[in-house]
């Protein structure tokens, strides 16, 4: 089984991508952060450095681009050509009410014959592997049939298949009979994400769908950044490789964010959830999320740890 790390908008960028790698079970793939290309320009500067070989050392990366317009995403493919890159990934899945409104990301999958223009003029154009992650539809999973037929028309790298439609959102379960239709009709090899949060969760889809060769994690690495290598049949981290982690991280945001309250803020962001990860935590990831100083968090985390280390000392077992 193959596993690719999905994007998360704020988060899964190279800061997190080089931590994550340097310390957990390697992933075959790593999806960045959609790239949102305006007219007047391809890249920004947050985007060029998420996406620079010197920041991606050791990884294999697929920049995303989240656009309807086939000129831009021309565009920024050959620009992201320049700096080595052979695939990329098009955004048919983001179903944030802003983007859905300018009919991007999960949006475009209602506007049927304007993608199929957009994907005839994209893979006319560009001798690069062109790979989807998809939503189901708008509404309905009925939607998908007519958008499976447009899809095989092209020779995709991969299609990535998150098996709600737009208005779930993340709520409800992921409809694994509509991904079970798509994955025998699919002209392309199809990939699944959607709602792999722990190894029993990965055993059940994988007995339902033994042929499916790949699966895309998002959440669930947030959640427990040793998922992976439990999947590979690794051991789960101890709190020594999470602790390693979160030092790390922060040590790097340091290098690159203007200040301690920049630091503060995406630190905290992982905790939404991370918390998940310790027993008995409640109280010590309240204080980690209501911290207002960098050095108040800082004491909080240590907190956290050491009672882990105490009720492993008295025989308990905290994590996991």
């Amino acid at each position: 089984m193959k596993l690719y790390f999905a994007p998360m908008e704020g988060i899964t960028g190279y800061i997190y991508r080089n931590a994550y790698h340097s310390i957990f079970h390697p992933m075959d793939k790593y999806f960045t952060p959609f790239i949102a290309p305006k007219q007047d320009k391809t890249l920004n500067s947050k985007e060029r450095n998420d996406i620079l070989p010197e920041h991606n050392q050791g990884m294999y990366v697929v920049p995303q681009i989240l656009t309807n317009r086939a000129e831009d995403f021309i565009r920024t493919a050959k620009k992201l050509a320049e700096y080595g890159y052979r695939e990329v990934n098009l955004n048919l899945g983001c179903p944030s009410g802003t983007v859905v409104s300018k009919k991007k990301g999960a949006g475009f999958l209602g506007e049927r014959e304007a993608l199929e223009r957009f994907l005839a003029e994209v893979f006319e154009a560009l001798d690069m592997q062109i790979s989807l992650k998809t939503r189901l539809g708008l509404e309905e999973a009925e939607e998908f049939g007519p958008l499976l037929e447009i899809f095989n028309k092209f020779r995709l790298k991969e299609l990535i298949i998150h098996p709600r439609v737009q208005t779930d959102y993340y709520k409800n379960k992921p409809d694994w009979e509509a991904f079970g239709k798509a994955q025998e009709l699919s002209r392309n090899p199809v990939a699944y994400n959607g709602d792999i949060f722990t190894t029993e969760d990965y055993l059940r889809f994988s007995s339902a769908f033994p042929q499916t060769e790949t699966v895309m994690l998002g959440r669930g690495i947030l959640a427990n950044p040793g998922l992976p290598g439990e999947l590979a049949g690794e051991e789960r981290p101890g709190k020594q490789e999470i602790k390693r982690f979160l030092e790390q991280l922060e040590q790097d945001y340091r290098e690159v964010l203007s200040g301690e309250r920049d630091v503060l803020f995406r630190m905290k962001e992982l905790w939404y959830y991370l918390g998940c990860l310790f027993s008995n935590s409640e109280k010590y990831v309240k204080k980690i999320r209501k911290a207002q100083r960098l050095c108040d968090y800082e004491e909080a985390v240590r907190s956290l740890f050491r009672e882990q280390e105490i009720a492993e000392n008295a025989g308990f077992r905290p994590m996991g």
